[in-house]
């Protein structure tokens, strides 16, 4: 295989691999892998890595470093999010990683992480002239921004992953109601630069792009009996569909969830209050439509990353 590029996106729930190969003026991705490492958990609220999320990352690292090894590539990109950029003994961890694995990991930062969204999310779908909310939600920081096909006028990223959402208010199984509207309380204070946002450039379509809306609408197929292949890079979700399985989510416990066809174990436990924060979004903004884009943040790196080496 002549692969000629590797990136390793180091999320605080999931660990990406892509294998790259230059054709032309561009990459094209050859191999794709994503492991639930779930380096944020325990301490993504301390601001700390964990020891047992530090092996994890190890393990995983280890075994991306063996399929690049293999395919004989000498270029590898690989960065950190949020609980990498927030965490106490984050220089620590990247240390650990430099001296058992080889990988270099630099931390990107959370305007840099929006900016790799959208270059994703564009990659993957033709927004057009309308505007659109993106949105990312990770174990860690959730991503929003306004573009369309040509500008972004506004991005932010924020510090209130499932992750953070799940230890924080999550404490029951189902769901309670006091707990969604705890959610929603710290929803109206935390996501009021969002809110600002949406009503001074009124995007009309809300894309969420990989993660949490992969899963929803993976559920949303099985349910309308659409098919969908794996390398689509938009699929299917209607704002109706959405609420149908948000009922679901918040009201079956975990077992009973794992259940649903569609869902993954890597999701079950976050879905829930992320797919809470989709909600309250629906409920206090009139979007049109819901877009959901397969390519996040590890495309929209390779999306740039393959224009700086032309």
């Amino acid at each position: 295989m002549n692969t000629s590029l590797a990136i390793i996106d180091l999320g605080t729930n999931t660990f990406h691999l892509l294998l790259a190969e230059k054709q032309g003026d561009s990459f094209h991705i050859v191999h794709r892998d994503r492991q639930a490492v779930k380096i944020g958990k325990g301490g993504i609220n301390r601001d700390l890595i964990m020891p047992d999320g530090m092996e994890r990352a190890l393990k995983t690292l280890h075994d991306f470093k063996q399929k690049i090894n293999e395919a004989g590539i000498e270029k590898v990109f690989a960065f950190g999010t949020s609980a990498l950029r927030n965490a106490k003994n984050s220089a620590e961890v990247i240390e650990k990683i430099k001296a058992e694995t080889g990988i270099t990991v630099s931390v990107i930062s959370g305007d840099e992480e929006a900016a790799f969204i959208c270059y994703g999310v564009r990659a993957a779908l033709n927004l057009g002239e309308e505007k659109s909310l993106i949105m990312d939600i990770g174990g860690g920081s959730v991503e929003f921004i306004i573009a369309d096909n040509n500008t972004i006028f506004w991005k932010r990223s924020l510090e209130i992953g499932a992750q953070r959402l799940l230890e924080q208010f999550h404490q029951n199984d189902p769901i309670t109601q006091n707990e969604i509207e705890a959610l929603e309380n710290y929803f109206a204070t935390a996501l009021k630069p969002v809110h600002e946002a949406l009503s001074s450039y009124n995007p009309t379509a809300l894309v969420g792009s990989s993660g949490t809306f992969d899963t929803l609408s993976d559920i949303f197929c099985l349910k309308e009996n659409i098919i969908r292949n794996d390398d689509d890079r938009e699929t299917p979700l209607t704002i109706e569909g959405f609420q149908k399985i948000h009922f679901e989510l918040i009201t079956k416990n975990r077992s009973q969830r794992m259940a649903i066809p569609g869902m993954i174990d890597m999701r079950v436990d976050m879905i829930v209050v992320a797919s809470c924060m989709i909600d309250y979004l629906l409920k206090n903004f009139p979007f049109k439509r819901i877009r959901v884009s397969t390519y996040a943040l590890k495309e929209g790196a390779l999306s740039y990353l393959s224009k700086q080496l032309n």
